[in-house]
């Protein structure tokens, strides 16, 4: 069926085009006017993403905007702000919802049950900018506007509640911790100051700087009673020869040694003279012979007394080495135990800082809470009240109506194309053709007596017609 074929079928059945086409306007109409009215009431809310009783001032960056957007549209149809909304309305109280909610047969508490029906009637909307609108539904458009305002008072209400309420408890929390930190940075600093006073450490390093000094100098002095020994051992052990301790430096260096050595060669040479003129028993052989021999007792005396000199000093390098040695050990220790008494003094230290940090850091948050939990206002505002609808927002009777027309042409044309398919009829030439597949020999055009008689149809006389 072509588009021409279903025209003349249009026209052969348009009583029952038109007759559907104007029951279902009717039908359209009947119903909007049976609808009961339904009034919109919209109350417009800014959310300012700074908040200026807070202490952070960071800006969110736009994900945690369109999320903070998103957070706050399930605060408003949440249960909690549905509550509230009840106690401001008084709509537990209400006789009427209380008939209406033992008639419904539901479980569960009233609240629960107003506030699910509340809530169905609630649309929230938000754009790309910051500002909300809250549209509550209702067959009253009074009630209407008071339940959007009372959703605006009492989204705002929960949401400083719920900044509010963790940052109390969070303070008294702090509160709790910052005593048991200060204690312990008491305790820390009294361990501290203990050590310090039982191991003399001051503030600063000047005793320890001493101390190093001191074992420096001992050191030094160490090294040089060593070197000094070692030279006394060395020449005692040249002063245990008879030969060898002639030649030691002090018995060289000795001028009544070299006094007693230059007599004794002149009296061993006027005995070497006297001995090739006279006889031993001679008394003056024997008188300068007696002479020699004193002075070499007295030369081997002195020479005894030097050696003597010599390995008590030696003796005495020792003692002092020993002395040296035995206070170098004594001040290393005592060095060592200071070291290690400073160390463990920065431990302690460290820990009275770390201590002090956590402290700190439990004093700046508790500032924070304590600031942010005296908030009085949240971060919302009404930027436009909920004002009384003039009109219903529901039913829409111009676009039911012209919904209505629409749907009954659809329908006629709908019901035509369906009977033209169950019985079909011939309509045109192009039926016969098609449908019966014979030629067509003629066809007979509509009565027109005026043109057959080739007149204006004015002054001619009609013929009958005839049927």
């Amino acid at each position: 069926m072509n588009i021409h074929q279903f025209l003349l079928a249009l026209r052969g059945r348009f009583w029952v085009f038109a007759t559907l086409a104007a029951s279902t306007v009717v039908v359209a109409i009947l119903v909007t006017l049976a609808l009961p009215k339904s009034y919109d009431s919209t109350v417009a809310l800014l959310l300012d993403h700074r908040d200026e009783q807070s202490l952070s001032g960071t800006m969110p960056s736009l994900r945690e905007r369109t999320g903070f957007i998103q957070t706050q549209r399930d605060i408003i149809g949440s249960q909690r702000v549905a509550e509230q909304v009840i106690r401001e309305l008084g709509l537990a109280e209400n006789q009427r919802v209380k008939d209406a909610f033992a008639a419904s047969g539901a479980s569960g508490r009233l609240e629960d049950w107003i506030g699910a029906g509340l809530l169905q009637k609630l649309n929230v909307t938000s754009s790309q900018s910051s500002v909300m609108q809250l549209t509550y539904s209702a067959g009253d458009p009074e009630f209407a506007t008071r339940a959007a305002n009372a959703f605006a008072k009492a989204y705002m209400d929960t949401t400083l509640d719920l900044r509010v309420e963790p940052t109390k408890q969070a303070t008294v929390w702090f509160n709790e911790q910052l005593q048991t930190l200060r204690r312990d940075l008491e305790v820390s600093q009294e361990r501290l100051a203990a050590f310090q006073k039982e191991k003399g450490i001051i503030v600063t390093d000047e005793r320890l700087d001493v101390e190093n000094t001191r074992l420096a100098e001992l050191t030094t002095q160490a090294l040089h009673a060593q070197n000094a020994t070692y030279e006394s051992q060395s020449r005692s052990g040249l002063a245990s020869g008879s030969r060898a301790r002639e030649n030691l430096p002090e018995v060289l260096g000795n001028p009544v040694v070299q006094a007693i050595k230059g007599e004794l060669m002149r009296a061993e040479a006027a005995l070497s003279e006297t001995a090739t003129r006279l006889g031993p028993n001679h008394p003056e052989y024997q008188q300068r012979a007696s002479q020699v021999s004193n002075l070499r007792g007295r030369l081997g005396g002195e020479m005894s007394r030097v050696v003597q000199g010599v390995q008590n000093v030696t003796a005495q390098s020792q003692a002092r080495e020993k002395s040296l040695q035995a206070a170098l050990a004594e001040q290393r220790q005592k060095v060592i135990e200071m070291r290690d008494a400073k160390n463990a003094a920065f431990i302690l230290a460290r820990d009275v800082e770390t201590a002090q940090k956590a402290y700190e850091a439990a004093q700046a948050r508790y500032t924070v809470n304590k600031v942010e939990s005296g908030a009085r206002q949240a971060n919302v505002s009404i930027l436009n009240e909920a004002t009384v609808p003039a009109r219903a927002a529901r039913p829409k009777v111009l676009l039911n109506i012209i919904l209505g027309v629409l749907v009954g042409l659809v329908l006629g044309l709908a019901a035509v194309f369906l009977m033209e398919l169950v019985d079909r009829r011939v309509r045109s030439t192009e039926d016969l053709e098609s449908g019966l597949d014979a030629p067509v020999i003629g066809s007979l055009q509509p009565w027109n007596p005026s043109r057959l008689l080739g007149g204006n149809g004015g002054n001619t006389r009609a013929l009958p017609s005839p049927t």
